[in-house]
């Protein structure tokens, strides 16, 4: 037993509880950082925030666009290097024996949120509101990684407290309903949300803020009220929170590509976004969309574009994507680039592609999580939801997206399923490769429709959840495998 709850530990990734886990070999280290020793001052809560910081971008590099996006119809085999084993995500062949990234780095983030909420109170602050606004952080931050574990596996372990020792009554933990777990994500947005001063964005727009929290409100309420029975009430709360968000220091930009240029980070359609720079973190999953070597058939201009590169391209944009696009859709040349190269794969994704420097490209793009574009988008959707016109919020994204082909390109409000059908295609035009389009098509109840490596199977529920690995499910003994797995 003991053996098991040390492996524990480690899986949860404990950052400042080395000390704990420790105790249970009956070791005497001479120099640790205990918890009772950090949370001391107002620097110690700085630091424990940029932590968890440091654990959501971590998430970002990878996980967060594996779980929301990697298995809807947007990605397929490049062609040109392997597969990396993404093929399991598109093809959807997940299994217990190879279950995609594991909940791991979730719960150590989720920790680390927990730490903050316990010792950060019992801190003296020279200003009584940084104090707050680092509890808000904490707050808004368990409840977006509470909400990550909710679309991906559904009924997961609710950890409300630091694990600092060794107790497997504290360790260990069965799976809680899903509708405890979104509780629990709602009230923290709520706590969150009150700690704030004001709509005002810290510092930047890479921290979580009212605004932010506003727009995961937002986000959860859709969820809850069409995968959770919670009906009209949470559909127009979600109404609610993006009209709140709307009250903050934010507007569409005018062009549409010039929200992914590395010279305009934190621009003001950034709600919130995970801070990416150079020098910082290794790769993300853009790095895998890219080219591993630059054609020798394409003009200048295009070579510059691509840079001096080591990226392996394991995987592109399908061509059931690419046709959604309409040609005047101004979006689609800022989504991704198909090169006229006879020797090179003709489509390189333009999100995300980060910078050049001295040739060299270092993908550092920021991780956007919401934009003002998404939030109008939601807000149409529980409009819609609600057997109200959503063309308002329907139009602003259109106007923005087809300029002076506007008009031509006009959403009109007929029908509840068809509108429904326009706003889940608007949201895969506009948000391609953010990470969102998997978790989309859980919500709207479409992946067995829109997912052709889903079609025929709509009776296997199971699939629009991930399942476990064996290594989680032998370090955590109360915890059963995703049903249906």
């Amino acid at each position: 037993m003991k053996n098991i709850i040390i492996k524990i530990c480690v899986l949860l990734g404990l950052s400042y509880n080395v000390s704990s886990c420790n105790k249970s070999l009956e070791l005497d280290p001479t120099s640790v950082i205990t918890n009772a020793s950090f949370w001391k001052s107002e620097d110690d809560a700085k630091g424990g925030l940029t932590a968890l910081y440091v654990k959501q971008r971590a998430l970002a590099n990878l996980n967060l666009f594996v779980w929301g996006e990697a298995r809807s119809e947007v990605m397929e085999w490049s062609k040109v290097s392997g597969t990396l084993d993404y093929d399991r995500y598109y093809l959807n062949t997940l299994n217990r024996t190879s279950a995609g990234p594991s909940w791991q780095s979730v719960y150590s983030a989720i920790n680390d949120a927990n730490l903050i909420l316990k010792y950060v109170p019992n801190i003296s602050f020279s200003n009584e509101q940084d104090k707050k606004n680092i509890l808000a952080q904490a707050y808004v931050s368990r409840a977006f990684l509470y909400f990550v574990l909710l679309r991906t596996w559904g009924d997961v372990p609710i950890r409300t407290e630091p694990v600092e020792g060794a107790s497997p009554e504290v360790i260990q933990r069965k799976r809680a309903p899903q509708t405890e777990v979104v509780a629990l994500i709602k009230k923290d947005i709520e706590d969150a949300s009150s700690l704030f001063a004001n709509n005002s964005f810290l510092k930047s727009r890479n921290y979580w803020s009212r605004a932010g929290a506003q727009a995961l409100k937002a986000d959860v309420y859709l969820w809850s009220g069409k995968r959770l029975n919670g009906g009209q009430a949470d559909l127009a709360e979600a109404i609610k929170a993006c009209e709140e968000v709307e009250k903050a220091d934010i507007s569409l930009l005018p062009n549409f590509a010039d929200l992914y240029k590395y010279t305009n980070k934190n621009n003001k359609e950034v709600i919130m976004a995970i801070g990416n720079r150079e020098l910082e973190i290794g790769n993300n999953y853009f790095f895998n969309m890219y080219s591993a070597k630059s054609p020798t058939d394409v003009d200048p201009q295009t070579g510059e574009i691509i840079g001096q590169t080591a990226g392996g391209m394991v995987w592109t944009v399908t061509e059931l994507v690419k046709n959604q696009f309409k040609t005047q859709d101004k979006r689609r040349d800022a989504s991704f680039m198909e090169i006229p190269s006879t020797t090179f794969y003709p489509t390189l994704i333009l999100k995300g592609r980060g910078t050049l420097i001295s040739g060299v490209r270092y993908y550092t793009s920021d991780f956007v999580i919401y934009r003002l574009a998404d939030v109008l988008l939601m807000k149409a959707e529980a409009k819609n939801a609600l057997n109200q016109d959503p063309s308002a919020e329907m139009n602003l994204i259109r106007q923005r997206a087809f300029g002076q082909d506007y008009e031509v390109n006009k959403f009109v409000s007929t029908t509840k399923e068809q509108n429904d059908a326009l706003i889940l295609q608007e949201r895969l035009l506009e948000l391609v490769f953010e990470g969102k389009r998997w978790w989309d098509l859980v919500r709207f109840n479409k992946a067995f429709d829109k997912v052709p490596t889903l079609l025929g199977k709509e009776s296997q529920k199971h699939l629009e959840y991930f399942p476990l690995s064996e290594q989680v499910l032998s370090l955590e003994p109360l915890v059963e495998q995703t049903e249906g797995y």
